[in-house]
């Protein structure tokens, strides 16, 4: 019963952000928590100094298509609809169609950026045929994979996505740090084995900090590389 109240204050949210341009810092300040109820809450579990350097990178890159794997609660496709000039794909396993009526509105006034939602799970053959139809015509520029955080999730995920990254794109992944508030949260074994073999930067607030990190690794002209 709620759901058409909570969908109405955050539509009218967002269109008070939109009423003026904003700097990235603050849409990466917005998006850490625009606040809101149920399905229209939208956040993201980010440490403010690390996510807010990735922003910066990627916005480097002045990117046509961003590719995330892991919506959540939508608060870092926010940013990427900011910074997406064509396009900007999130998938996850929830099925987004009730909050996916607020993303698709998340790219501001004058954007041709068109956020697209996709509800599956990543790690199957047929799932990974539905990305690679959205961009059968064109490479991605940025990656960022915050799905499953299983050292075999994450690697099906980079294996699996990596080839839609074009070169001089960047891939970026979360939760990089050994110490983790849960045991499924593997994703720092994955990192150690890619940055054996890749051009890499961490984003980590503090080395002794439990959770988060991120980790971004620079594609090179033969693109991204298989692991050891």
């Amino acid at each position: 019963m709620r759901f058409p109240f909570n969908k109405r204050v955050a539509f009218r949210r967002l269109a008070e952000f939109h009423a003026r341009s904003h700097s990235l810092d603050e849409i990466v300040d917005q998006a850490l928590d625009m606040g809101g109820s149920g399905y229209m809450r939208v956040r993201t579990v980010q440490v403010r100094s690390e996510i807010m350097r990735l922003a910066h990178a990627v916005a480097a890159l002045r990117p046509k298509n961003i590719l995330e794997i892991g919506t959540y609660q939508g608060g870092t496709l926010f940013i990427w609809a900011h910074l997406a000039s064509k396009r900007a794909l999130s998938c996850d396993l929830a099925d987004m169609r009730f909050p996916g009526q607020l993303y698709q509105r998340f790219p501001p006034p004058g954007s041709h950026c068109q956020v697209e939602l996709l509800s599956g799970d990543s790690h199957t053959a047929a799932f990974r045929q539905r990305v690679e139809a959205v961009f059968a015509d064109d490479r991605v520029d940025f990656l960022f994979i915050d799905g499953d955080h299983t050292e075999a999730g994450v690697t099906a995920d980079y294996l699996d996505y990596k080839h839609l990254v074009r070169p001089g794109g960047i891939i970026a992944f979360h939760d990089i740090v050994e110490s983790q508030p849960v045991a499924c949260n593997q994703v720092y074994g994955f990192w150690q084995r890619l940055k054996r073999v890749g051009r890499v930067e961490e984003f980590v607030n503090d080395p002794g900090q439990c959770g988060c990190g991120i980790g971004i690794l620079h594609v090179p002209e033969a693109g991204a590389p298989d692991l050891e």
